[in-house]
C-alpha cells in the first residue's frame, strides 16, 4: 500500500475518533441546540453528522469509479441549513453509527482499489474543473471538508459550555 493512501486513511481514522468523542456526552436534545438562537444559526451536531454522512457513499463511488447523484441539492447537502426540528434528523446513535460504518467502508474500498483509484477521472461534472481526478477529491472530502465541520462542532461544544475533547 502506498504512503499516500495510508496517510489519507490515518487522517480519516483520526476524524472517526474525534467525531465519536465530540458526540459521546451529548443528549438527543443537545444534538440540535442553537447557542445563539436564530441570531447566528450554528451547524449543530445533528446537521454536521447528517451532512458528512451524505459524502461517505460518494467517496466510495469515486474510489470505485461509479456515478453518484450530485450532493448539492441533497436534503443535507451544501445548500441545506441546520434546523431545530429534532424529528428531521436520525437519532444520535444512528447518525454516529452511519458515520463510523461509512468511514470503514471508504477505508476498505480505498485499500482494495489502491493507488490506481486516485488517477480516475472525477465522475461529477461540476467538480471536474477544480478536482479533475479522484486524487484531488478524496483528500478534500476526507480531510479538509470533514475537518472543517468537525472544527465547527468543536467550537459549538465550547460555546454551549461543554469541555474540549
Amino acid at each position: 500500500m502506498s504512503i499516500a493512501i495510508e496517510g489519507l486513511i490515518y487522517g480519516f481514522k483520526k476524524n472517526m475518533d474525534y467525531a465519536a468523542k465530540l458526540v459521546a456526552d451529548l443528549s438527543e436534545e443537545q444534538m440540535i441546540w442553537q447557542p445563539a438562537g436564530s441570531v447566528a444559526v450554528a451547524n449543530h451536531p445533528a446537521w454536521v453528522l447528517s451532512h458528512l454522512n451524505v459524502y461517505l457513499p460518494i467517496m466510495t463511488a469515486l474510489i470505485e469509479g461509479r456515478q453518484f447523484p450530485d450532493p448539492k441539492s441533497h436534503e443535507f447537502g451544501m445548500q441545506s441549513k441546520p434546523e431545530l426540528d429534532r424529528q428531521r434528523y436520525a437519532t444520535k446513535s444512528k447518525l454516529i453509527d452511519e458515520f463510523l460504518a461509512g468511514h470503514e467502508q471508504v477505508i476498505e474500498t480505498l485499500r482494495r482499489e489502491g493507488e490506481s483509484a486516485l488517477g480516475r477521472e472525477t465522475s461529477l461534472e461540476r467538480w471536474k474543473p477544480i478536482m479533475p481526478q479522484v486524487g484531488f477529491v478524496l483528500p478534500y472530502l476526507m480531510l479538509v471538508h470533514e475537518n472543517t465541520h468537525l472544527g465547527q462542532w468543536s467550537a459549538w461544544r465550547r460555546i454551549i459550555g461543554l469541555p474540549a475533547v
